[in-house]
């Protein structure tokens, strides 16, 4: 990964549209296709929905990966009404998450329920065990260090596994602190290409 292009986008699913994560997340998306990224979500309702609205708000280009159960009656990763440019179909929800993991080259992340812990967990995991290749996070919410902190003081968090996530409070700040990504990545790039031309 040399240049940071596609945010994938996790989060609440019953966030309504009048609540004020939705609206946050409409203005993150918005301010980030601004930028020029490609805003990557599960095509569902709530967090999801609003991140294409406001991608789409400003022209910028959307990307859903999502899939059709026919045993999970409770599956809120499908919405008719989330138009993006692009929709993926996978065959079951594993391989949707792995796709949004797939797809994303940095993890936005809100407050959510159990399926966005999952998605949290899977893509913090991934950025610890290819730490200096990885994919970074970004939380956003303050409550996000109560979380943090409860994971170092009851569970066994190597210091790598701190070092791959930003947590921020601001729309200024997610734009900070993908530019901060970037440079780390550009960085570990140079320093490789310098090891190679060494030898």
């Amino acid at each position: 990964m040399s240049k940071i292009q596609r945010l994938t986008f996790l989060g609440y699913a019953d966030a309504k549209e009048a609540d004020e994560l939705f609206k946050t997340v409409f203005e993150v998306a918005k301010l980030c296709a601004q930028k020029g990224y490609t805003i990557v979500n599960g095509g569902g309702p709530g967090v999801m929905k609003a991140s294409t609205l406001g991608a789409k708000s400003v022209g910028g280009k959307t990307i859903g990966a999502t899939f059709f159960p026919k045993d999970i009656p409770v599956f809120e990763g499908r919405d008719e009404t989330n138009t993006v440019d692009k929709l993926i179909i996978e065959n079951n929800y594993v391989e949707r998450t792995l796709k949004l993991l797939e797809l994303g080259q940095v993890f936005v992340v809100f407050k959510g329920g159990t399926g966005t812990i999952s998605e949290f967990a899977m893509a913090w995991g991934l950025a610890r065990l290819y730490f200096g290749h990885h994919k970074p996070l970004i939380l956003y919410g303050n409550f996000w260090h109560d979380i943090i902190g409860a994971f170092i003081k009851g569970m066994y968090i190597k210091p790598e596994a701190r070092r791959v996530f930003k947590i921020v409070n601001s729309l200024q700040a997610v734009i900070e602190a993908i530019g901060s990504f970037q440079e780390e990545i550009n960085r570990r790039k140079h320093k490789h290409q310098r090891q190679i031309f060494s030898i």
